[in-house]
């Protein structure tokens, strides 16, 4: 075998292994604030979750969507190295927790209000401006709108306008302050999951 071959010969790497390096390639740059950021999140999901069954789905939520968001807010990128293990991770957490507490109706009202999330999102994203949403955006969507929806549809519109209200406080002292215009782009991603928490720090507080 000609040494100029190992390439084409050697082994594939399997797609974990690979989804793993991309995800490792993002976070790398962002490493110590994620790290920081994580650690409040963890502490928030294990408080907000009971702690109970829904632990494990708030935990990956926390950390993952820490990721997310410092990364967002510095790329304006949602990447789908980490989107798509959250959403695959939300799934399968949320029946767990559906198995442990039988929340059969929690998850099908969690399905569809993910699905009812990402429908909205996806209008959102075909008529919003360039620099409004991204697709990004759209994906993240699915796996808020399942967390927030399990535990009422109350809670999936406070997470909703939460999410909408914060970010256009944010604009709006941007503009007022002369630090953006109305066409600069701004990180949603950031504004999603922070509206996420509060609509599951309410759902925590009303019990």
């Amino acid at each position: 075998m000609s040494p100029t071959e190992p390439a084409a010969t050697s082994p594939v790497e399997p797609f974990a292994v690979r989804h793993y390096r991309r995800a490792r390639a993002e976070v790398a740059p962002y490493a110590r604030t994620i790290g920081v950021v994580a650690v409040i999140a963890a502490v928030w999901g294990v408080w907000a979750s009971g702690p109970g069954w829904l632990t494990p789905a708030y935990l990956v939520l926390a950390v993952v969507g820490a990721a997310l968001g410092v990364i967002d807010a510095h790329t304006h990128r949602l990447p789908n190295a980490l989107v798509f293990p959250l959403t695959w991770a939300t799934g399968a957490l949320l029946v767990l927790a559906a198995l442990g507490t039988s929340g059969w109706a929690d998850l099908g009202r969690a399905a569809l209000g993910g699905l009812a999330f990402f429908a909205f999102y996806q209008v959102l994203y075909l008529v919003s401006p360039r620099g409004g949403i991204g697709y990004g955006d759209v994906k993240l969507s699915l796996s808020l709108g399942a967390f927030l929806a399990w535990h009422s549809w109350t809670t999936l519109l406070i997470g909703v306008f939460a999410t909408h209200l914060v970010a256009g406080v944010v604009a709006g002292a941007l503009l007022l302050g002369r630090r953006a215009g109305w066409k600069t782009g701004i990180a949603f991603g950031p504004y999603m999951l922070l509206g996420t928490a509060i609509g599951l720090t309410w759902a925590r507080l009303v019990g």
